[in-house]
């Protein structure tokens, strides 16, 4: 799908996240994984630069109740809470997760993962399908979701609670605007550039 910055138009960004996120709902099907009825947590966007990132800050907080910036793994991070919940069709989601480029890996651009809610069971959850899955993410100590990486690098998450339930958990509030102070030494330089299957 890719970056664009057209995804801070509310309705770009519900047609492309809808289509992301049945795309990656059929993905999971495809490994034997039944996630349709799972919540869902959020959808991230990753931008190319820090520049795009602060632009689809501005963009999407013009349509946001709120916004929690912090700094994780070496760069910051948004929660947007939308005014409007996008229609996934199945299901409605509120956070969206923005994150700006990182240098350790290759990443996909514009929509790069869901993130679901499969409750306390997480664990069994894990232990049934560990031959599809591709790892596990230590955010914290109570946050460890497991994850299936796909061939274009884009993501499906599995969290016990919501992205934001584990904010708020850790002391987060949800009210207004922050804003980390960040002062990246190129703003436009990049990640390595990907073409993605299936685009």
């Amino acid at each position: 799908m890719g970056w664009s910055r057209d995804l801070v138009d509310p309705t770009v960004l519900a047609t492309l996240g809808r289509r992301f996120y049945l795309r990656q709902i059929a993905r999971l099907a495809d490994l034997g994984i039944d996630a349709g009825g799972y919540a869902v947590s959020h959808v991230a966007v990753r931008a190319p630069t820090w520049t795009e990132y602060v632009f689809a800050r501005a963009g999407l907080e013009q349509f946001a109740l709120s916004n929690v910036e912090n700094v994780w793994n070496g760069r910051p991070i948004s929660k947007i809470v939308l005014r409007t919940p996008l229609d996934l069709g199945p299901h409605e989601v509120e956070l969206i997760e923005l994150i700006p480029p990182f240098h350790q890996r290759v990443y996909a651009m514009g929509p790069e993962h869901v993130g679901l809610v499969v409750g306390p069971d997480l664990e069994r959850f894990v232990d049934r399908h560990v031959e599809v899955l591709t790892g596990r993410q230590f955010q914290s100590r109570g946050c460890r979701p497991a994850y299936r990486l796909f061939e274009d690098y884009t993501h499906v998450k599995f969290y016990e609670r919501s992205l934001m339930g584990e904010c708020i958990l850790e002391g987060a509030r949800f009210e207004g605007f922050s804003h980390a102070a960040w002062d990246p030494a190129d703003p436009d330089a990049g990640p390595y550039e990907l073409g993605c299957p299936g685009d």
